[in-house]
């Protein structure tokens, strides 16, 4: 594993998955509405921190539960509109949020490891720059995403993903946020 690099600032993008980073994942299942949306512990605070380091911060989360009909995209804004509003109140914020409704078996999907979503990030965002740009998430699927865009990947929780996918692995996002904040002062 490499070491975060410790030139990050405003130029820097921050990549984040939803489910098992931001939220509380329901295992088999699908967060479809706002009450079953639940921030995992110091999410709030760890965006907080992210806000004042990064120039911009980004969701990319696959919602096949879209795909599957179990809800729809207006279901999926109201979780998201909760989690903004929750993020905004700690002092956080997120630039944008961009989805794949696809089902996984799907050919030529959005989907991650797809880097479809990138991708839609810089038209929205043209400063990105994805070799200034780090990504956050759970799973081999998140990795194989940061990677297939030239990002830097950071693997939370305890996730097995070969190790040639992950620069770096901490508990969770705001063991992370602490890092990024010591490696910044």
């Amino acid at each position: 594993m490499t070491p975060i690099p410790e030139n990050i600032n405003k130029s820097w993008s921050l990549f984040l998955d939803r489910d098992g980073v931001i939220n509380r994942r329901i295992a088999g299942g699908y967060v479809r509405l706002p009450e079953e949306f639940i921030f995992l512990p110091r999410v709030p605070e760890s965006l907080a921190v992210f806000g004042r380091i990064f120039g911009r911060i980004v969701i990319v989360t696959n919602q096949q539960g879209i795909g599957k009909g179990l809800m729809d995209e207006k279901q999926l804004e109201a979780v998201h509109q909760k989690m903004l509003k929750g993020l905004e109140k700690a002092g956080g914020r997120i630039d944008a949020v961009f989805y794949c409704p696809d089902l996984a078996d799907k050919p030529d999907t959005c989907r991650k490891p797809s880097s479809f979503l990138a991708m839609e990030a810089k038209k929205q965002f043209p400063e990105i720059d994805f070799r200034k740009s780090i990504m956050v998430g759970d799973t081999e699927t998140d990795m194989i995403f940061g990677r297939n865009a030239g990002m830097v990947t950071v693997l939370v929780g305890d996730g097995t993903v070969p190790q040639e996918m992950v620069d770096f692995k901490v508990r969770d996002l705001f063991s992370f946020a602490l890092l990024i904040k010591k490696n910044v002062e």
